[in-house]
């Protein structure tokens, strides 16, 4: 093997600005007690890095940054002490550095996540403690093992924490990254489930993934009507609310009892509420933030069992990363945005 260089390349953001991103050359980080090295050889976006470089998700944060918080790459150096990993493995960080298992603390949600306040996987190596990744499941590629820290770990969680069973109905939202993956987890589960999309293009791609019924959001605006009818009137048991400002809707869909996690903000940060649909019929409606690194394990498992594979939209060189989140902003992509390394 190779000796590892002493700087590489990295994307850098000086300012709030997708257009202030810029390749630059940094040194490589040392690897301390603890720590794995890891090449990074792809990385994936979430709607949270473009909210993040708008300024608008965390305004206080130091620049320049390094911003993205999802990746693969293969260690490269260990630190002393190190038993969990070697030099070769494929590895995926964990997004909540030091969230190894049971309930978040404030300290982990504000202090210990990449690409915001801790510096991003946009970098040719990063140094992460072996503790805080997981093995990248074998039967994937490295860019679809890079999809996995936030958007397919906080699908999971949020189906979990819902108590998500077999015959179950789901209601997914859009074809972005969460939604797809809620939807995989939710058909393999042995669940039903109810999609909503903006295109006939996208929806004839959510029946082929296995979506039971598609309904089009902008040609129907109150899309709890077609969906409560798709389920017989009862409502849906569980549903993914990746938009935020579709919570009103979400709330007169969902069965009595239902429970409704809040995964995202893509549509904005509020939205009025008639709490008497939350109170009449007893639903639980709860803010979901990723994951555990236990939980992160779980679906890697699941989805080597089911053979599932996240479905990548397109991928971008290091050099394009601005492009790429270009891609991210105009919002017709289906499925994940990867960057390569």
């Amino acid at each position: 093997m190779s000796a590892t260089p002493t700087t590489m390349h990295a994307i850098e953001a000086p300012d709030y600005s997708v257009d202030a991103l810029r390749l630059v050359e940094r040194p490589v980080p040392q690897v301390r007690r603890g720590e794995i090295l890891v090449r990074v050889t792809a990385a994936s976006l979430n709607y949270r890095d473009l909210a993040v470089l708008s300024g608008t998700y965390l305004p206080d944060l130091a620049l320049p940054y390094i911003p993205v918080s999802d990746a693969c790459g293969v260690v490269e150096a260990v630190g002393e002490d190190v038993s969990r990993f070697a030099v070769g493995d494929r590895v995926v960080p964990c997004y909540i550095q030091g969230w190894h298992d049971g309930a978040l603390t404030p300290e982990q949600r504000f202090r210990g996540t990449l690409g915001g306040p801790l510096p991003g996987v946009l970098q040719q190596y990063i140094a992460v403690p072996a503790e805080d990744a997981i093995a990248a499941p074998a039967h994937l590629s490295d860019a679809e093992a890079s999809t996995l820290p936030i958007a397919a770990l906080t699908a999971w969680n949020c189906l979990m924490e819902g108590g998500l069973k077999a015959g179950d109905t789901v209601l997914v939202q859009g074809t972005g990254g969460v939604a797809l993956f809620a939807l995989q987890f939710a058909r393999a589960s042995g669940a039903r489930v109810i999609a909503l999309t903006s295109t006939a293009e996208k929806e004839e791609r959510l029946r082929a993934m296995g979506a039971d019924t598609v309904v089009n959001y902008r040609q129907t605006p109150e899309w709890s009507g077609p969906v409560k009818e798709a389920t017989g009137g009862c409502g849906v048991d569980l549903i993914v609310e990746t938009t935020g400002t579709s919570l009103p809707q979400s709330l007169a869909a969902v069965a009595f009892g239902g429970f409704i996690g809040v995964v995202g903000f893509v549509g904005g940060f509020e939205t009025p509420l008639n709490i008497r649909q939350l109170i009449g019929p007893m639903v639980r409606l709860q803010g979901i933030v990723v994951g555990s690194r236990t939980r992160l394990e779980d679906l890697a498992r699941a989805m080597t069992l089911h053979d599932l594979r996240p479905v990548v939209d397109s991928t971008f060189p290091l050099d394009r990363a601005a492009d790429a989140f270009r891609h991210m902003e105009a919002g017709g992509h289906l499925g994940k945005i990867v960057i390569t390394l």
